[in-house]
């Protein structure tokens, strides 16, 4: 990995030399943009309006206009914000961790310690532990001010960013003002079909079926070009799916749990009849006489 950024950490006193680094990545197909009449690829320009001459990206500057008048910012002029030139996480105050609306989550960062030795850090970093509370910092950081979460994931300090107040909507429907009524028996049954569905979370078994299926059409296409088979390259029909409105609630409970259960007992059986096969061909091997040794 490398790093994006290089500042500190001001926790009280103490200052804690970090490195900045993304903590994900994209892995999406990279696609670019073509002219469906002869391939050709499709290019943008920064022109001017005045002169019509394409700009270099160094020679833009960015403005601001309001009420018909134009101010012009220059790189020069954006650097000069004491805000930008800070290399320093603030640490505001320090809150538990459910006080934070996971809505306010934004980019998660690792800060690698930036010193000969990291004791700072790792003061830090159990600090957080014992205390289960999470640091609430303040920093700048690609001309923005930005407000963050410090907290720990194994053993390395995370900053994660985090909106502002007022960038989060408030969620303002009608709909949801009128009055509902949902019977004991359509409870009774969503709550059994969560616990149908319960257990706990590995991220690991998930996948992006788009990227996976994206590619499979890339490979398709190379191979055969626009003559592919939709329902051989993907083994099944492109509008193949359940669908379609359902009216009865309780009818769709009722048939969702009746899936998940019979699908559980598959499941079940499937494995049943795998360690019947394990055990028949264990006795099958342990009942099977041994060759005789013919002595020399």
């Amino acid at each position: 990995m490398r790093a994006i950024w290089k500042g500190s950490i001001a926790f009280g006193l103490v200052n804690v030399p970090v490195k900045l680094y993304s903590a994900t990545e994209d892995h999406d197909v990279s696609l670019h943009q073509v002219h469906n009449k002869d391939g050709g690829r499709i290019r943008y320009q920064r022109k001017c309006e005045i002169c019509a001459s394409v700009v270099d990206y160094e020679d833009i500057d960015k403005a601001y206009e309001e009420e018909g008048r134009t101010v012009v910012l220059s790189a020069a002029d954006l650097k000069s914000l004491p805000a930008e030139n800070s290399r320093e996480i603030e640490v505001v105050e320090f809150v538990p961790a459910e006080q934070l609306d996971p809505i306010m989550y934004e980019r998660p960062y690792y800060l690698e310690p930036d010193s000969k030795s990291p004791k700072a850090y790792m003061l830090l970093l159990r600090t957080l532990q014992d205390t289960e509370r999470v640091a609430i910092v303040q920093y700048a950081l690609r001309q923005k001010t930005r407000l963050g979460a410090l907290r720990v994931r194994g053993d390395v300090l995370m900053l994660q960013s985090l909106l502002w107040d007022d960038e989060v909507r408030e969620a303002n429907f009608p709909s949801l003002e009128t009055d509902v009524k949902i019977s004991d028996k359509e409870l009774e049954m969503s709550s059994a079909l969560v616990d149908s569905m319960a257990r706990d979370f590995e991220p690991e078994q998930y996948t992006d079926n788009y990227q996976v299926q994206l590619r499979q059409l890339i490979a398709a296409k190379f191979e055969k070009g626009d003559s592919i088979d939709t329902e051989k390259t993907f083994g099944l029909a492109a509008s193949e799916g359940e669908g379609g409105e359902v009216i009865d609630l309780m009818e769709a409970l009722k048939r969702s749990l009746d899936k998940k259960r019979g699908k559980a007992s598959a499941e079940s059986s499937a494995a049943s009849s795998t360690e019947e096969s394990d055990d028949g061909a264990t006795a099958k091997a342990a009942s099977k006489p041994r060759a005789r040794v013919k002595k020399a």
